[in-house]
């Protein structure tokens, strides 16, 4: 059930897990541009891609729609179901002809619980995708100099050190930040908003506490 991946890595091969289960499921037709699945719909399935290419989309109850993932052969998508979710949270679209393996929620529940191994390179895999899709949605949400801000911000507080960081930092003007990582302290502003209306930072009366979670900022780069 594996083959070797990018760098000599072993990854698992979904094809070999499927055809020795006997799990039931059909193969479907998807033409370019063709919905496979709405968001809102029944997350009664999920979805195995053969050949082709899946894009991954939502939309917010203000209306902006945003893309979550670009998938391609190999990957499955839709699994929500599998964790509880009884609706679908993103739209599947697909990009090109494709072509998907359709698998029932409940036949894959019964193959995870009876295969025990298959089921350990399962979770595996489909945890490897998910820091994947996380890192490409971090790609997305910050650019580079968001990045340096965040960097700045986590020295500063001296993460990374022996010493027990410091959560709470003294008032920092966006001008020397600005001349840190080479912008504006105008720009500084808007990204420090940012921060604090993502939970990264917070207002405290001493300064700013800096939460570690904006160490997610840095992390992929």
């Amino acid at each position: 059930m594996e083959r070797k991946g990018p760098a000599g890595t072993v990854a698992f091969d979904a094809q070999a897990f499927l055809d020795s289960t006997g799990a039931a499921r059909e193969v479907v037709a998807f033409r370019r541009s063709e919905l496979i699945f709405a968001q809102g719909d029944a997350g009664d399935s999920l979805f195995y891609i053969q050949a082709g290419g899946v894009k991954l989309s939502a939309v917010s109850t203000s209306g902006r729609e945003a893309v979550v993932a670009m998938l391609g052969p190999g990957d499955f998508f839709g699994e929500g179901g599998l964790a509880g979710q009884s609706v679908r949270r993103t739209t599947a679209t697909a990009l090109t002809p494709t072509d998907v393996l359709v698998i029932g929620k409940v036949e894959m529940m019964r193959v995870l619980r009876a295969e025990h191994a298959l089921s350990d390179r399962f979770i595996a895999y489909m945890l490897s995708r998910n820091i994947r899709l996380e890192g490409d949605l971090l790609d997305q949400l910050f650019d580079s100099t968001e990045r340096g801000i965040a960097r700045a911000l986590l020295l500063l507080a001296r993460y990374g050190t022996k010493d027990k960081p410091d959560r709470i930092l003294p008032l920092v003007s966006p001008a020397s930040l600005a001349r840190t990582v080479g912008t504006t302290p105008a720009r500084i502003s808007v990204i420090l908003k940012k921060f604090a209306r993502l939970g990264f930072i917070g207002d405290e009366p001493a300064g700013t506490r800096i939460n570690t979670s904006l160490l997610s900022v840095v992390l992929h780069d």
